[in-house]
């Protein structure tokens, strides 16, 4: 077993995670030493599925963020899994109606994600920021991966766009392009979550699109959207997901084409604008990016 320190080397330096192979293997080696070597796991006060991981002397006492038991794989099941997935991602379109294995698949990637954020949680507090730039640039890298092993050529970069009557040029940062014959037919934003992002998102297709003369299909991919809140011992669940501001711009300004989650907020299933607009993760993988190629 690897000890804290060496999991948050491992995880602190990117280039050792360039194929989802190298992902699936550091979750691997953080399940199981979270599996035994914890101080303690602290259930939130307010919605008791989530935990927070606290480690022991060789993490300062650090405190995790939220983890959604729910989706959380234990060690064994995401080890299993672990040996199906790239041949389940290569053959997702066959599994439309097996609501399992999608649940799975989204479990699978949160766990995933989560191993990364967790051992990140465990350095310094003199590191936090360094810390939160490499688990949003690690899970922009994941989807990635992911969504170029369903088939797609997929690329990252800055876009130039001429702005009409005009010598400018308005430059547009994509997480995900995905192409066709060299052409862009939709693109993703993926964000560990929304906050201070979600503007951003839905501004930038309407102007992308008003400047191209186009209607390419939009899409936005979030890990979750709680946070830490209270003190402890009364830690809490803060929700971070700006439902009027969701809202204002899907209907006052342009609805985004699909938003995912891989931890849907509760009231992203009863609210009935947010149903219509927001789903999980595995809607998109199985189902969703194939209507966006198609158009």
């Amino acid at each position: 077993m690897k000890t804290l320190w060496e999991i948050m080397s491992w995880v602190s330096q990117k280039e050792k995670f360039t194929n989802i192979k190298d992902y699936i293997n550091f979750a691997k080696v953080y399940l199981e030493f979270i599996s035994s070597e914890l101080q303690a796991e602290i259930v939130a006060k307010n919605e008791n599925n989530y935990k927070f991981l606290q480690y022991r002397r060789d993490g300062e006492y650090n405190i995790t963020r939220p983890i959604n038991g729910n989706l959380f794989m234990s060690s064994d099941k995401y080890d299993e899994f672990s040996k199906r997935f790239i041949e389940i991602l290569n053959n997702i379109k066959n599994i439309k109606h097996d609501f399992a294995l999608r649940n799975d698949i989204n479990s699978f990637i949160y766990t995933t994600q989560q191993s990364i954020g967790c051992a990140l949680d465990a350095l310094p507090s003199s590191k936090t920021n360094t810390s939160r730039k490499v688990n949003g640039d690690l899970f922009e890298r994941l989807m990635q991966l992911i969504i170029a092993q369903l088939g797609f050529d997929i690329t990252s970069e800055t876009l130039g766009v001429k702005i009409p009557q005009s010598n400018e040029i308005m430059n547009y940062q994509n997480d995900i392009e995905i192409k066709i014959k060299g052409e862009i037919v939709a693109i993703g934003s993926v964000k560990t979550s929304s906050k201070d992002r979600i503007d951003k998102i839905f501004l930038d297709k309407l102007m992308y699109n008003r400047l191209t003369a186009t209607e390419t299909p939009h899409f936005a991919i979030f890990l979750h959207d709680v946070q830490r809140a209270g003190k402890e011992p009364e830690y809490k669940i803060g929700q971070t997901f700006l439902t009027g501001h969701f809202k204002a711009y899907t209907i006052g300004l342009n609805p985004l084409d699909g938003v995912y989650y891989c931890d849907l907020r509760p009231i992203m299933k009863t609210d009935n604008l947010l149903k219509r607009h927001i789903q999980s993760l595995d809607c998109l993988l199985c189902q969703d990016i194939w209507n966006f190629v198609s158009k």
